[in-house]
Order: structure tokens, then C-alpha cells, then sequence
């Protein structure tokens, strides 16, 4: 294991490792249930404006565009800390929210589960907490 690899992993230095398209995974976690929220991506624009606004900004890879989460729909992430991995190469933001944080109208983007006695099918665990048209015009 090199120098940088044992500081990178045992340090006290914050180096995010971004991949080959200039990005870090990002996954979103509710700080008082510990409900698993999102999953995205942050390039360093992104993370650098969630440090200093404490609000959460995402990159969007579809639209490549920054994402201020809540920007339309009104439902944002205030984050509280900034968790790293081992290899600084993932983030864990855990957040406050106030309302459901899934554009299709759930608390959480993991609605549903795989059927592992089926392995094709998706049972929903989730109620809808919002009605996403009344929320995207």
C-alpha cells in the first residue's frame, strides 16, 4: 500500500477521490430516521456549494447540470454532516428533510424491493407521501 493510499484512508486530510468523469458518488440519508433517501452524484462544483450553503447540490449526469435539490419541487436537504468512505471515493450526507424527497412521490427513492423468491419482481414497501403533479408543473 503506498504513502497516499494509507493517508487517504487513515488521515485526517479531506481529498475526495472523483472518478474519470470528474465525479463522487453522493447517497442521501434522513440524520433521524436513518432512512436510506437517494442516491446521486456531486462533481466538485456540487460539493463545494453544499459545504458552503448547507443545502444539497447534486450534479445531474442526464441534464449535465448542477442540481440544487428542492430547487423545483421545493423539498431540499439541509445537511448536517458529510460523511467519507474508507476509500473517499463515496459520501454520505445525512440530511434533514421535511418532506418527501423521490420526484415520483415517495419519502425515499428505495420504494420498492426485489422478491427474492421471484428475482424479477418489485413488491412496494413504501407508501406515496406527495402527489409529484401537484409538485412538477
Amino acid at each position: 500500500m503506498s504513502n497516499s493510499s494509507v493517508e487517504i484512508e487513515t488521515g485526517d486530510n479531506f481529498t475526495p477521490k472523483f472518478n474519470e468523469d470528474g465525479l463522487i458518488m453522493a447517497i442521501s440519508q434522513d440524520i433521524d430516521t436513518n432512512q436510506i433517501l437517494m442516491v446521486a452524484y456531486m462533481n466538485r462544483e456540487a460539493l463545494d456549494l453544499t459545504i458552503k450553503t448547507g443545502n444539497a447540490v447534486f450534479y445531474s449526469r442526464s441534464r449535465q447540470q448542477l442540481w440544487h435539490k428542492g430547487e423545483q419541487s421545493g423539498h431540499y436537504q439541509k445537511v448536517r454532516e458529510i460523511l467519507v468512505d474508507c476509500d473517499q471515493d463515496a459520501l454520505l450526507l445525512r440530511v434533514n428533510v421535511d418532506q418527501g424527497q423521490c420526484h415520483v412521490g415517495y419519502q425515499s427513492c428505495f420504494y420498492r424491493k426485489l422478491n427474492l423468491d421471484n428475482g424479477k419482481k418489485l413488491d412496494f414497501i413504501a407508501k406515496k407521501v406527495y402527489d409529484p403533479s401537484d409538485t412538477y408543473k
